[in-house]
């Protein structure tokens, strides 16, 4: 790396220059990302084929959805290692990048007479393997590289740039959930797989553009472990470790709006329009994997409402600090699965509602994101010491990965009872086990939450006192 690379941030109160490189490079590669998953489950129930010839189940369909969740929200903690051990942010970002595009050009291929020898579920998980390595190694590099550009002065800025952060991921989902499906729907597999390929190029080559604009934060070598494991980096993870633990059950609902959602919405009445228009009839219906935009639109709607209305207004009555927000979200994610067992159960009772009816539930289960995701990033940077950074967001991002772990087993154990001729969990009765399981969730959170103290740590000011800068108990 260039000897003339920023290896420490500028003092300086406006925004870094390096911003809109990561910006720009994370709503292509999140266009990617999101695009791949929206068609995931539609495409292992409707055109894979296995060895047998038959489409795989909606409960295997989830099963390996998951699990590749599992395997990209698990990478982050070895990709985070090696950062702050002997790479650097900057050049595992680079280098796993190309793996990552290496995934998407496998599954491009998953039905042309190139890999007519290999068996469609071999190459689908090769190439979901490869994505699961690329996305995630450099996940956890790239949102400490975000915290990474700020010091003293303009550190009052994070809190916005974090959430422009996270409007870049919601704003490239948006279009590509609902572009890759109908690209799946009217092209096929190739190009369904093939366009998030090339914008993830796209993404390696925004972000290679601006290497000469960032704070490039040197590897740690050796210290990362002497660090990690001194008293005081014991002390962050095991302040930290049981907050990720009641975070995971948020993602174990969130994470089932690309799978056990998209498989209720097949169910529904997707109709957003039908009437007559001087004389002209109107319809439009959504393809159920297109659903999931839902999720992505509500995003940029409620972030600058959040942040300019709603923390502000409950700033009145309490005091908002972090681990106030994720209490709230939690709470509230919970309600999103009583709407979406509501639905499930008008299902099994023969009726067909509207989609509008799980709109809600985006509602609902996106304003708990809001509040507990876009937090708990910024959150996370801001209690891990400087050698420390990246391995705390792969701390972060492993409750998202054990999330779909225990989604995916769950599934796995109905799919096995299922060919035994057993009902397990079946109908609405499914979703109102995870609404339980989060509703116990939420209130162990309320009570360890009051108990909690912490430190933040930036860049540029390293060695605080104790007490400074002490995360108040919610």
């Amino acid at each position: 790396m260039a000897k003339t690379y920023a290896t420490v941030p500028l003092e300086i109160e406006t925004m870094p220059k390096g911003i809109p490189y990561i910006i720009g490079n994370e709503a292509a590669e999140r266009f990617s990302f999101y695009g791949m998953n929206a068609f995931l489950v539609v495409f292992m129930t409707q055109h894979l084929l296995d060895s047998s010839g038959a489409h795989f189940t909606d409960a295997k369909a989830t099963e390996w959805a998951h699990y590749f969740k599992f395997g990209a929200y698990l990478f982050p903690i070895i990709g985070a290692i090696f950062s702050d051990w002997l790479v650097g942010k900057y050049r595992m970002i680079i280098s796993l990048s190309m793996v990552y595009c290496a995934g998407h050009a496998v599954l491009a291929l998953i039905d042309s007479p190139l890999t007519s020898t290999v068996e469609p579920p071999t190459l689908l998980a090769l190439g979901l393997f490869l994505i699961a390595v690329g996305a995630g190694g450099i996940k956890p590099c790239v949102s400490a590289h975000v915290g990474d550009q700020f010091g003293t002065k303009n550190q009052h800025l994070m809190t916005s740039v974090y959430g422009w952060f996270y409007f870049s991921i919601n704003f490239g989902s948006t279009f590509s959930t609902m572009l890759t499906p109908w690209l799946l729907e009217e092209y096929g597999p190739g190009w369904a797989f093939g366009v998030p390929g090339v914008l993830m190029a796209i993404a390696t080559f925004v972000f290679w553009s601006g290497r000469n604009k960032f704070v490039h934060i040197p590897p740690s070598g050796n210290r990362f472990f002497k660090d990690t494991f001194s008293p005081e980096g014991m002390r962050v993870i095991r302040n930290l470790i049981p907050l990720y633990f009641f975070i995971m059950m948020f993602w174990v609902l969130f994470d089932q709006t690309m799978s056990t959602w998209v498989l209720q919405a097949e169910k529904l009445d997707r109709v957003l329009v039908d009437t007559n228009l001087f004389g002209r009839d109107i319809r439009w219906e959504i393809l159920s994997s297109q659903v999931q935009t839902a999720n992505p639109l509500f995003v940029l709607m409620l972030i600058p409402i959040f942040t300019y209305g709603i923390y502000p207004l409950m700033g009145r009555f309490f005091k908002v600090t972090p681990l106030r927000k994720i209490g709230i979200g939690l709470v509230v994610a919970g309600f999103s699965f009583v709407v979406i067992s509501w639905i499930e159960s008008r299902i099994t009772a023969g009726e067909t509602p509207s989609i509008y009816w799980q709109f809600l539930a985006y509602f609902i289960i996106t304003c708990a994101e809001v509040m507990v995701s876009i937090t708990g990033l910024e959150f996370s940077y801001t209690q891990a010491p400087k050698t420390m950074k990246s391995f705390i967001m792969g701390l972060f991002l492993l409750s998202v990965a054990f999330a779909n772990l225990l989604v995916a087993q769950v599934n796995g154990y109905i799919n096995t009872q299922m060919e035994k001729g057993v009902s397990f969990l079946q109908g609405a009765n499914y979703f109102w086990f995870f609404t339980a399981c989060m509703a116990v969730m939420a209130g162990l959170y309320i009570v360890w939450s009051q108990f909690y103290s912490g430190r933040s740590y930036t860049q540029s000011s390293v060695s605080l006192p104790p007490s400074a800068n002490a995360e108040p108990p919610a």
